[in-house]
């Protein structure tokens, strides 16, 4: 059996580690097996790749970058990324813009782009495909080590519906849910929802974090105790099996 995924938060408006720069948006490196995966890019490039070289990560290490959508504080440390490793593959979903999608295409290793049905993208790797959110964001899928993630940008079709076509694709229940819940607006009876049915879905461990809100995070922290996980950027987290 491979190793346990792992994953280092590299840029996130919640403060994790010292020393290093949180700006309104999220990416994160994820390692898992022999791939290299940078999920999202944050807001800004140059914040990005400096906030990867005080954690000692290259660039130039990613294999796989994928977008989850096209809002501007997930894609805004692309160019400054591609610059530096334009060897890496790109994973967008077809509601990018037409002319954003043409233009990278000279630009990176190969460009792969999703639509509507999920789809692997490497081994042990799944887009959930595009779903029809606003703005249409897609998630990642991770079945490797024994254990089984969800990982969304902002989750606007929702965290729930996110997992349930994760389980739904896998054919078992996710272990990790992590990112963005979108949840910063949300009221008291909405919060509660979204735990529940997280919780329903058999959901071991959560990662609320970017624009989850500070009445969600500390939410989830009530129903899941200790395996409700802080984020933060610089924040390394090694996904564990559940213990069931």
């Amino acid at each position: 059996m491979t190793d346990p995924p792992h994953m280092t938060i590299l840029f996130d408006n919640e403060p994790g580690i010292q020393g290093l720069t949180s700006q309104w948006g999220f990416a994160a490196l994820i390692q898992v097996a022999d791939r290299t995966i940078l999920f999202d890019t944050g807001s800004n490039g140059r914040v990005l790749l400096t906030n990867m070289a005080a954690l000692g990560i290259a660039a130039d290490s990613v294999d796989l970058l994928f977008l989850s959508h096209p809002h501007w504080d997930h894609m805004g440390g692309l160019d400054s990324v591609l610059e530096v490793n334009p060897r890496a593959s790109v994973v967008l979903h077809e509601g990018f813009s037409k002319h954003l999608i043409h233009d990278l295409r000279p630009l990176c290793g190969e460009l792969v782009l999703v639509g509507a049905e999920p789809r692997p993208v490497a081994p042990g790797i799944y887009s959930t495909g595009m779903f029809a959110s606003q703005p249409p964001e897609q998630a990642l899928v991770i079945e490797a080590g024994g254990v089984t993630a969800a990982v969304s940008g902002c989750a606007h079709p929702g965290m729930e519906r996110i997992v349930a076509c994760a389980a739904t694709l896998l054919g078992n229940k996710i272990d990790w849910a992590i990112g963005g819940f979108h949840l910063m607006h949300a009221d008291a009876a909405g919060i509660a929802n979204s735990i529940r049915s997280l919780q329903d879905l058999g959901v071991a461990y959560v990662v609320p974090t970017h624009c989850t809100g500070d009445a969600a995070r500390a939410a989830f922290r009530r129903a899941f105790g200790a395996h409700c996980i802080d984020g933060g950027v610089g924040r390394e987290i090694r996904l564990v099996q559940r213990q069931d």
